[in-house]
């Protein structure tokens, strides 16, 4: 399968393009293939590019002054990721982003994307919607946060990313919920008995 057809079909299904757009298309991305344990950003690190996950799984994570790990968020197929602070403001990174399963990444610049917003129109509109749903999605989860208890946290994010809970550790959705393993493991025994 050429890039131009992987890109259209993995990360564009619901548009169409010329054949000249999925030539611009494939110019703008580059394929990475991670392997399980390896960071793609690092704090400090300059940000010029987000990511779209074709396949695997990635988490975002903050270390606070006292050294303790704090995951932002966590990418699986189909999501994007990056320290978006950081790509937008165009300046260095806060977060961390490891590979927690082996990955295939679509990787494209900000500065490429910025032209092909200007020589394909509809994906400032393909965007724009991908990034709304990701500000409600982060909205949902601070209040969250401060509203709800931590068992019904678990459970929002249970039925919220099915599909990311058996591909991560109990410490890293523990560091997503702001709670300690041990929690984590009483609030599901705790579920398992009500």
């Amino acid at each position: 399968m050429s890039i131009e057809t992987e890109l259209v079909e993995t990360i564009f299904k619901d548009l169409t393009f010329t054949f000249e757009e999925k030539q611009l298309l494939a110019q703008s991305f580059i394929k990475l293939n991670l392997p399980k344990h390896s960071l793609l950003l690092e704090a400090g690190q300059q940000v010029y590019d987000q990511y779209f996950v074709a396949d695997g799984c990635l988490r975002t994570y903050y270390i606070d002054p006292e050294g303790k790990e704090h995951t932002v968020q966590f990418a699986i197929e189909d999501w994007w990721i990056s320290d978006y602070t950081a790509f937008f403001s165009s300046s260095k990174a806060v977060m961390n982003i490891e590979c927690i399963q082996d990955a295939t990444l679509f990787k494209i610049s900000k500065k490429d994307m910025e032209l092909l917003y200007l020589k394909i129109p509809k994906l400032e509109s393909f965007f724009r919607k991908k990034m709304e749903r990701a500000f409600a999605s982060f909205q949902k989860r601070i209040i969250s946060n401060l509203a709800q208890s931590a068992s019904e946290r678990y459970l929002n994010f249970v039925n919220s990313y099915p599909n990311i809970e058996q591909n991560v550790k109990n410490y890293h959705i523990a560091s997503y919920l702001g709670i300690t393993t041990q929690s984590l493991s009483r609030i599901r025994k705790e579920l398992v008995k009500g």
